[in-house]
């Protein structure tokens, strides 16, 4: 089955949201809690009373990552290795997984953990590092805003994995949650570098500034120049990174996945809540 077959049967198996099953309720039977003071007991309404909560028993199936939970990783945006996607396509499960060979990112891994591929934060369900492998789940969501879906078996892919408190930050805060995505509109060699023009939507672009952090397939780049009346920016790769990448490999047309600097979000966040204009008035 194609990506575009998958998220068109994954939006019509939409199942609806299971009743709520009150615990307690301030209506029916008030929840009580037993306080001790001088070997007296007291009875008192717990605040619990006010609302009604649901219970849901603990999944007792094979792990499964919920995408509906932001997941709580950061990353640097310098690539620890390039994988190969193996295998991807609909699970026994039903979902969307994607399979990669890699080495580096499989030292010290555990189901649940964080892994960006191609700048998206995805979860490790199942690896094997006697076969130097493991699998990623990929939402519906997922394959609309990155460029994943364009991957077939044999794809390269830029890995890293989340940082750990003792980790160098060595490019930039990077959340591994796509943004978007632009397309290559040239590539042009200088010297042994090498020039990449991106065409992207004026939502994003007025996120990117000159010698501004730009996350592109996960690459932590500085931007060089913006082009708003083109809709297009551009950046350089040295040799080196042009080796350790999967960005030098695509060609002009190809799309690749982009991540704003959180800090621009943030600032526009806070000027558009008025929060300058209360700081003034006060």
């Amino acid at each position: 089955m194609s990506v575009s077959s998958y998220l068109i049967s994954a939006s019509r198996t939409i199942k609806p949201a299971r009743p709520k099953t009150p615990v307690c309720n301030l209506r029916t039977l008030p929840c009580r809690t037993n306080l001790k003071s001088n070997g007296n007991t007291f009875l008192k309404l717990s605040s619990l009373t006010l609302l009604s909560t649901t219970h849901s028993p603990k999944p007792k199936h094979a792990f499964r990552p919920n995408h509906n939970i932001p997941v709580l990783s950061l990353f640097t945006g310098i690539v620890e290795e390039m994988g190969a996607v193996k295998q991807l396509g609909i699970a026994d499960h039903g979902g969307y997984d994607m399979k990669i060979r890699a080495t580096t990112v499989l030292e010290g891994v555990n189901l649940g953990d964080s892994i960006a591929v191609n700048g998206t934060c995805l979860t490790v369900t199942h690896f094997d590092t006697q076969l130097s492998e493991f699998t990623v789940g990929l939402s519906p969501e997922t394959l609309r805003k990155t460029s994943l879906s364009e991957l077939e078996p044999g794809s390269l892919v830029n890995l890293e994995r989340a940082v750990q408190p003792v980790s160098r930050m060595g490019g930039h805060f990077v959340q591994g949650h796509v943004d978007g995505t632009g397309v290559i509109v040239s590539t042009e060699p200088e010297g042994d570098s090498l020039w990449v023009k991106v065409k992207t939507t004026p939502e994003l672009l007025r996120f990117i500034v000159p010698k501004g952090f730009i996350a592109v397939d996960g690459t932590s780049l500085t931007v060089v120049d913006v082009f708003d009346d083109e809709g297009c920016f551009n950046f350089m790769l040295v040799a080196y990174t042009q080796q350790k990448v999967v960005i030098s490999l695509k060609k002009a047309g190809q799309k690749v996945n982009l991540e704003v600097d959180i800090l621009g979000k943030y600032v526009e966040r806070l000027l558009s809540s008025g929060f300058v204009d209360s700081i003034k008035a006060s």
